[in-house]
């Protein structure tokens, strides 16, 4: 899928590419044979994050745990998956992401059953990591270094919200980002597209809209989610060249109309 923007210079591609890859925190890559007690995959509609997890999930033989109940941005999942060639013979309409997820790891991926842990009734990230630290005691696992897959732009947010959740538990966990892919964009005829494929990504304006969205979210302030304002998550420190890729972007953001409606996760 691709967008032509009628702002587009290059130092609005580097904007976008310097967004894209500080939010995909990857703390695994290029080695995901990281030591490790447990993969948690938290539900989203990105096809190589999915596919990343389940991949690790199944060489690894760690415990696979999915968070994902039915919520405003689950119609992306099962679009995503009516348009895979492969897992479009999965039923998805009703159904909980984490249910999806499951059987996209046991049924394509190949990870048994025993060892895959689902949660379905989180609604946001919030709920994603509270539920699964529930889940989690509840099966008995105790992980002192935990994999967290997500959507590349929440990435970030997603383990700073995990170590929110687990703030004053007894036990310590050092949260490793895995995104499975991090996005970059590169330009073709005034267009945009990623660069690896756009097959089971977001649609270029859903993406970009994402990365006008999530700065705010994870400014430690008083209109953010951090300690400072709604103490969603954990302190974020945002690097100055992130804070001024994301003015430059909103600038140019501004003669887009495709992007002016917001996305809120």
């Amino acid at each position: 899928m691709s967008i032509t923007f009628p702002v587009l210079n290059k130092e609005t591609r580097q904007a976008i590419n310097t967004l894209g890859r500080w939010l995909a925190q990857d703390d695994v890559s290029p080695a995901p044979c990281v030591a490790a007690d447990v993969i948690i995959l938290a539900g989203n509609a990105v096809i190589p994050t999915i596919d990343a997890a389940c991949r690790l999930a199944d060489a690894s033989e760690l415990p696979l745990v999915i968070s994902g109940g039915i919520g405003h941005s689950t119609p992306f999942l099962y679009a995503a998956i009516a348009q895979h060639e492969a897992y479009n013979i999965l039923s998805t309409t009703g159904r909980a992401e984490a249910a999806i997820l499951a059987d996209i790891a046991h049924h394509f991926w190949n990870v048994p059953k025993t060892r895959i842990f689902t949660e379905t009734r989180s609604t946001n990230c919030g709920e994603n990591a509270g539920f699964t630290r529930a889940l989690l005691a509840e099966k008995g696992l105790k992980p002192q270094r935990a994999i967290v897959a997500q959507d590349p732009v929440m990435q970030r947010r997603t383990l700073a919200t995990f170590a929110r959740a687990w703030r004053g538990q007894p036990e310590a966990v050092q949260w490793l980002g895995y995104p499975g892919r991090i996005p970059v964009v590169r330009e073709d005829k005034n267009a945009l597209h990623f660069v690896g494929g756009d097959e089971g990504m977001w649609t270029m304006e859903r993406y970009v809209t994402l990365l006008l969205g999530e700065i705010p979210r994870l400014r430690d302030d008083e209109n953010g989610y951090g300690p400072a304002g709604k103490d969603f998550i954990e302190h974020v420190a945002i690097p100055a060249e992130v804070e001024r890729a994301w003015t430059r972007l909103s600038a140019a953001s501004q003669s887009i109309s495709a992007l002016r409606q917001r996305v809120v996760l």
